[in-house]
């Protein structure tokens, strides 16, 4: 692909190769539902000439194809605008430690057959019917993927990664009719020997769905909002979006302004490590073959720096922070990897008490999210709280408040799972809007 774009007139080139396959199995009232197996090559090329991109992919990776391919792009490429801060690494920015084992991202165990998977949606589906109040099981479903990417730049950088990935989930529904209420439980590792049993994952469903049994709407006013573990994540993702440096260029950003200024409560941290073992997100190199390494997006609760790739950072005339990632299609952009949050020092059941009345939030859906602002506004549903205990299970509210506001407020709990890419405890938030009943 480097050859043919370069035979094509390109001045700079960068190749991808994806080989990935994936089987999955479906199962329900004890049966097969559904069950797929994918499996593939595919190819991406993106060129530069004078300061101008383009970029292109296929399935088809015959030299016929590619050369076609290269030929697109750059007479796609001579037709696109001027951007100044295209351009590759140069040779002393490149990774040179590109060995990957040592983060152990791919189970070198034996691939399970259908059967095997079919067997462990089916513990799945038994364990979540065998919890009293569970009226039937929506789905429960396994599967298992792998897939290696090979990156070559016309600099001379040539590197990849091979990943495997197993996953059990299970959704249940308690109830009948219109008191019918549905919760959801899924685990994802790279090694099998890692994951918990489907029993523990279809017996998680069964009790969340059982426990939202009786919902309804809470009261309106300004209450505390506890974010349960399980969605607290999306809250600092908010954040992880707001210092992306594609933001900040734009200037949409409602963090735009606030280099080392307080973001968070002092004493947090907020710290991308790209090299934890055995986690998904983990890589020795971004997609520009730039070099990882840890850092502090927020320290002691102040922002300490921007996530940029090569043309982002040329922009803010600042360096990458090895932080580029990409697909088949289009080129390098910013994004983040491990991230780890300081936990506080007391548990969920902690806050629970403190918080006296309020809400704890266990699902969202929908958003309206003012990424210049940091005005937010999401449904949410979780379980009422009165006298510092769980009264109710509720739904059909909105949670509303503004997002630089509610971080510099919030108190973390010591509950975060190690196993997440994003490893974020629950998290109180003080005052924040309820719209319900």
């Amino acid at each position: 692909m480097l050859k043919a774009a370069r035979d094509a007139g390109a001045d700079e080139a960068e190749a991808l190769v994806v080989s990935a396959t994936a089987t999955g199995i479906d199962v329900r009232a004890g049966k097969l539902e559904h069950a797929e197996r994918a499996a593939g090559i595919e190819i991406g090329l993106r060129v530069m000439i004078g300061g101008r991109q383009a970029s292109v992919s296929a399935a088809d990776h015959s030299q016929d194809s590619i050369d076609t391919m290269a030929r697109r792009a750059v007479a796609m490429a001579q037709a696109a605008p001027v951007d100044d801060s295209l351009g590759l690494a140069d040779l002393d920015q490149l990774a040179t430690h590109r060995d990957a084992s040592g983060l152990a991202l791919f189970d070198p165990g034996a691939e399970p057959d259908p059967a095997t998977l079919q067997d462990l949606a089916l513990r799945a589906e038994a364990a979540a019917l065998a919890v009293s109040g569970v009226s039937t099981v929506e789905s429960a479903s396994a599967s298992y993927s792998q897939r290696e990417t090979w990156l070559a730049l016309s600099n001379g950088f040539e590197g990849g990664h091979r990943r495997s990935q197993n996953a059990i989930s299970c959704t249940a529904i308690s109830g009948a009719g219109t008191g019918m209420e549905r919760d959801h439980a899924g685990e994802g590792r790279i090694w099998a020997e890692d994951m918990p049993s489907p029993e523990d994952i279809g017996q998680l469903a069964g009790q969340r769905a059982v426990d939202r049994t009786g919902a309804r709407k809470p009261p309106t006013g300004s209450f505390p909002i506890l974010y349960d573990e399980r969605i607290s994540s999306g809250l600092i993702g908010h954040l992880l979006s707001a210092v992306n440096g594609t933001n900040i260029v734009r200037g949409s950003s409602w963090l735009r302004d606030a280099m080392d200024m307080q973001v968070l409560p002092t004493g947090i941290t907020l710290r991308e490590d790209p090299h934890l073992p055995r986690m998904s997100a983990s890589r020795m190199f971004d997609a520009e073959g730039l070099p990882t390494t840890a850092r502090d997006i927020v320290a002691d609760g102040a922002l300490r720096g921007w996530t940029l790739d090569l043309a982002t950072a040329r922009k803010l005339g600042l360096q990458s922070t090895a932080s580029a990632v990409r697909g088949l299609t289009g080129g390098p952009q910013p994004g983040s990897s491990n991230i780890v949050m300081t936990e506080g020092s007391v548990s969920r059941d902690d806050l629970i008490s403190q918080m006296g009345r309020g809400l704890l939030v266990t699902s969202l859906l929908g958003a309206t999210i003012n990424p210049t602002t940091g005005d937010y506004s999401r449904g949410a549903a979780g379980f009422w709280i009165e006298n510092g205990q769980i009264s109710h299970p509720v739904n059909e509210c909105t949670i509303a408040g503004n997002l630089r506001d509610m971080l510099l407020r919030l108190i973390p709990a010591n509950d975060a799972r190690d196993w997440r890419s994003v490893r974020v405890p629950s998290l109180l938030v003080e005052g924040m809007t309820v719209a319900g009943a």
